[in-house]
This record gives C-alpha cells, sequence and structure tokens, in this order.
C-alpha cells in the first residue's frame, strides 16, 4: 500500500511519526508493507516509488523546513507524477475557499485514489460534491480527525451507533475557546488569557476562526453532513463567538451555579454555534482544552465522548484509524 502525505506541518509530521512506530503491526496485519512513496508541504515535494523512511522525512523538515529539494507551483502536478493509493491531505484549513486542500482531494478522487483528511475547509464546503465524487469512483473517503481531533465521534456516529437514531449532537470543538472561557471562570479577563493561549501554541497570531466561532463551525457543518445527512455548507451555520462575553457575564453565570462555553449544536434542523450556559457538573461544563461531545440517541440516550481536538500525535491517532478502517475494507 502506497501513501502520499500532503501538507508536512505539524499533524502530516505526526502523521509521519506515527506512521514510523506502526508499521510493524501494519505489515503484519496485513502482509505487506505501508510505504510512503510522497510528501509535499506548501513549497517543496519528494518522490520515491520505492518508499520513503518517515522519520527520514520528519528530520530533513526539522532541520531545514523543507521536505524535500524540488519546488512546486501546481501540487495536482505533483499528484499526478506520483505513485501513490490514499491520498492523507491535512494542509493547512481554508473555509473561504477550501484551497489547496480542496483540489488535492478533488484530483485524487477524480484519478480513482482513496483519500483521508483532517482539513475542515474542504469538508466544511464542498461535502457532498466529494462524497458523490468518491462514490462515483469506487473511492473510499475518510475525515474522522476533522472533527475533535482524536475524539471518536464521526466513526461512532455512523458505525458503532449505526442501529441508532442520532437525535442531536451538542459539542464543546474548539479547545481554544474552551481554554479561554475555563480562565476566564477564575476572574482574568479575556485580552489577558487570550495573550496567553497564543503564547502557549493554543492560539494561533490571528485568532479569528477559534475566538469567532467559525471553526466550530466548520466541524458543526461535518457533522450535519456526515451524520445527519444533511447538505449544508458553512454558510448555513449561525454563529456567535465569543469576543462578546465580559467578565459581567460569567460573574453572573458562576453566581447561579453555571459557566459559560462555546456549544456546537446540531440535528435535523439545528445548526448553531454559540455561547451557552451549562450547569457545572454538566459533562459540557469541562475546563482546559480538551474538545467533549454528547451525542443523544433514541436507544442508547445520551453518549459523552472527549478527547484531545488538536496536537501532532492525536490527531495523527484519527488519521492512522482511518487508514486501518481503509486497509479492513480492502482486504475483507
Amino acid at each position: 500500500m502506497r501513501v502520499f502525505i500532503c501538507g508536512f506541518g505539524t499533524v502530516g509530521q505526526g502523521f509521519a511519526e506515527v506512521l514510523a512506530r506502526r508499521m510493524d503491526f501494519l505489515e503484519e496485519r496485513y502482509g505487506c508493507p505501508i510505504l510512503v512513496t510522497g510528501a509535499m508541504d506548501s513549497k517543496t515535494y519528494v518522490l520515491d516509488r520505492n518508499g520513503l523512511d518517515p522519520l527520514d522525512l520528519v528530520a530533513t523538515k526539522q532541520r531545514t523546513g523543507r521536505v524535500g529539494e524540488d519546488e512546486y507551483s501546481d501540487s495536482t502536478k505533483v499528484l499526478d507524477q506520483a505513485a501513490y493509493d490514499i491520498l492523507v491531505e491535512v494542509s493547512p484549513t481554508d473555509i473561504k475557499t477550501g484551497g489547496a486542500g480542496l483540489r488535492n482531494i478533488t484530483h485524487a478522487l477524480e484519478n480513482r485514489k482513496d483519500v483521508i483528511t483532517v482539513n475542515k475547509g474542504p469538508l466544511a464546503l464542498k461535502f457532498n460534491e466529494l462524497i458523490t465524487l468518491a462514490r462515483r469512483n469506487k473511492c473510499k473517503f475518510r475525515f474522522e480527525g476533522s472533527v475533535g481531533g482524536a475524539m471518536p465521534i464521526i466513526n461512532l456516529c455512523r458505525e458503532n451507533l449505526r442501529g441508532e437514531k442520532i437525535e442531536s449532537i451538542r459539542g464543546i470543538f474548539n479547545g481554544t475557546c474552551n481554554f479561554i472561557l475555563s480562565k476566564m471562570d477564575k476572574g482574568q479577563p479575556f485580552d489577558q488569557v487570550l495573550k496567553e493561549a497564543q503564547q502557549m501554541g493554543y492560539a494561533e497570531t490571528d485568532p479569528t476562526n477559534d475566538i469567532e466561532g467559525y471553526d466550530s463551525a466548520c466541524k458543526v457543518a461535518i457533522l450535519a453532513n456526515s451524520v445527519f445527512g444533511r447538505n449544508v455548507t458553512f454558510d448555513d451555520v449561525k454563529i456567535t463567538g465569543i469576543t462578546g462575553i465580559t467578565e459581567e457575564a460569567i460573574a453572573l453565570a458562576a453566581s447561579r451555579n453555571m459557566v459559560i462555553r462555546l456549544i456546537g449544536e446540531v440535528s435535523e434542523t439545528k445548526l448553531e454555534v454559540g455561547p451557552r450556559l451549562v450547569p457545572r457538573g454538566h459533562p459540557l461544563s469541562i475546563s482546559g482544552t480538551l474538545n467533549t461531545a454528547q451525542i443523544i440517541s433514541d436507544l442508547a440516550g445520551p453518549i459523552t465522548v472527549s478527547g484531545r481536538g488538536a496536537g501532532r500525535t492525536e490527531t495523527a491517532s484519527a488519521i492512522l484509524s482511518d487508514l486501518i478502517s481503509i486497509m479492513d475494507e480492502r482486504t475483507e
């Protein structure tokens, strides 16, 4: 099995490291090696149909800032040169146009390649088009890590809870916002906590996607389409961020034994992201950077899952899970 890693930033490198750690397990399970035959970052690429050492790729990237020596201007032309069966697309998210990730995923599916992605932009904007393309070309298309990172939710709903009617999902889908609100619970002002989140690497230099609720909205749209079979995009989500939450609002919530959390809500009729009052002790009152979700189903009732919503190894674990699922399907 030949894998091409498209996007060799933090998550791409994390997947390469995880793949190296699980290589023996995968070869024993499937009776054949998993070869990384190509990798591409934002400017450079490297190809070898005989296989590249994943850890060498990481070392090269960390030493030089480049995954390869050859530069490119059109990523799809690089894919045309590569020998691969599965595209792992982990390039940076563009929630306005889908960016290079959308082009790469579309190109791979058009060429009948299986795809694994954690890239929220293409899924939040063109989910149904991509699913239709994958089905038409009989490709496997998986994206567990796009919502909640290491927190299992999409495959949980679609596979483990297959016999259930999922009525709704409510969750904390952005660790940065949850970190900020958790700190505000203790009396720290928003601006101070945001700077702290940036210094700790939880928030980007431009934190707009997180604090305005856009990142959570992407995930809500993905859940609406993948779990509830809806046909929506990011633009259909009603969004309110956390920038308007005052210290007075936090104190008022505390006086009622409640906290404020940024909650994404999705069902067959609802599609919202916004600050909500949550009773202390409720599963969605969780503090820190974890993501958590409460799934309401007709038979099992409420099911709560939580986990790290970001991180190179954590998100890579979701990619590995999708890779194993694809390999299992191929060998059935």
